[in-house]
């Protein structure tokens, strides 16, 4: 194994911002829904953060799970149900990996699938960056939205002058012109830490699988995994993280974290891809970031919620408009096959359109590669080939 070569410097401080607008607000609204501690859970999503660092030496972040995190919202769940969801889905990811599952998904999952996967992410990121930050707050916060992009287009690939620190300078400034509440005084330090929630019992078990683990299962499997390995192939070759491995660390964290109060976590293709856009190159960006979770939770999680919101969300949408650009942008290398650039095309219009939107344009994607090799036949919808 190689020695991982893990830097701290202004472009990892800057790459660590590069997954901030994605999990952020999803463990706001988890933590607002279930009254689960606070405290836990930032400490915990921090462990994962620098663990996931340690073991991969490239900036794979660790993210809340999305489709858990959309029911646990909607539904309003209480915490025993979703640290069973937690520990379910840890255990069918854990079998996944033993069995080699996961590895004749990556196998028989043709790269067009995984693209239009990747694709579908991006055009969601993109749509929640403007739906939910980009467009919400007061009319300075367009003025500094407008700053923040006009910033990331000019330092993007800069590597003396990476463009999240000016960004987070940016909403720092915000907070002291204009914020209604002064963020010093928020600042009050107490001791908290990860509590024990390993009471649950075997029907949060079987209600966690059903209602949580089951949806999660198709977007793990195509961007938590598949996804993820291969963004890692396309910009760390030499460092390129195989999906057994992705998955064997994925089990591991999700049967870890439900006993200390931690929420469901994964690897995503977005992280990877946010965190290398804005600078960086190692897992230094990802201990930093995780570094600050886990500060956040022992000393500020009192106050934590308050400061955040303090924070203008158009930034952190701006960040997340470019980490799904990033993503949107490895359709690039199968635009030069019409029957690829099509598959992928489809995947990623039915994966952000429908329910269970993944799950359907996986199994859509594989149908529309296989069935007419199998069949012998040229594939001429609208016009496109085999080729």
């Amino acid at each position: 194994m190689k020695a991982l070569n893990i830097r701290f410097d202004r472009n990892e401080l800057s790459g660590s911002f590069g997954d901030i607008g994605t999990s952020l607000p999803l463990i706001i609204g988890i933590v607002a829904v279930s009254g689960i501690n606070l405290a836990s859970v930032l400490i915990m999503f921090g462990i994962m953060q620098i663990f996931t660092g340690l073991r991969y030496g490239i900036p794979i972040s660790v993210q809340p799970l999305k489709a858990f995190a959309a029911i646990i919202i909607a539904q309003k769940l209480t915490g025993n149900v979703i640290f069973a969801g937690g520990l379910a889905i840890g255990i069918i990811m854990l079998v996944f990996t033993l069995t080699g599952l996961v590895e004749w998904f990556a196998k028989y999952v043709p790269r067009s699938v995984v693209r239009g996967i990747q694709f579908g992410l991006g055009l969601q990121l993109g749509m929640l960056a403007f739906k939910n930050y980009i467009s919400v707050g007061p009319v300075i916060s367009y003025i500094f939205a407008g700053l923040a992009f006009v910033i990331a287009l000019v330092l993007i690939g800069n590597r003396k002058y990476p463009p999240a620190i000016f960004i987070m300078v940016l909403g720092l400034l915000y907070i002291l012109f204009f914020s209604k509440v002064r963020a010093i005084s928020m600042l009050v330090p107490s001791i908290h830490f990860p509590h024990f929630t390993g009471d649950f019992s075997i029907a949060d078990l079987v209600k966690g699988f059903f209602l949580l683990a089951l949806p999660q299962i198709p977007l793990s499997i195509g961007n938590s995994i598949l996804a993820t390995s291969q963004v890692s192939k396309d910009f760390f070759p030499e460092r390129a993280v195989s999906v057994k491995n992705i998955s064997f660390s994925y089990s591991l964290m999700n049967i870890i974290c439900p006993f200390f109060g931690g929420i469901p976590v994964c690897h995503g293709s977005g992280g990877l891809a946010g965190n290398y856009t804005f600078g960086a190159r190692t897992a230094g960006s990802v201990i930093i970031y995780g570094s600050v979770f886990i500060v956040a939770g022992l000393f500020f999680s009192n106050n934590f919620e308050h400061l955040v919101n303090l924070f203008p969300l158009s930034l952190l949408g701006i960040i997340l408009l470019f980490e799904s650009i990033t993503l949107m942008l490895l359709l690039r290398d199968v635009m030069n096959s019409k029957k690829d650039f099509f598959i992928a095309l489809i995947v990623g219009v039915l994966a952000v359109n429908l329910p269970f939107g993944y799950a359907v344009a996986l199994v859509v994607g594989m149908i529309a590669w296989y069935i007419p090799q199998k069949l012998k036949v040229k594939m001429t919808v609208f016009g496109f080939k085999n080729n």
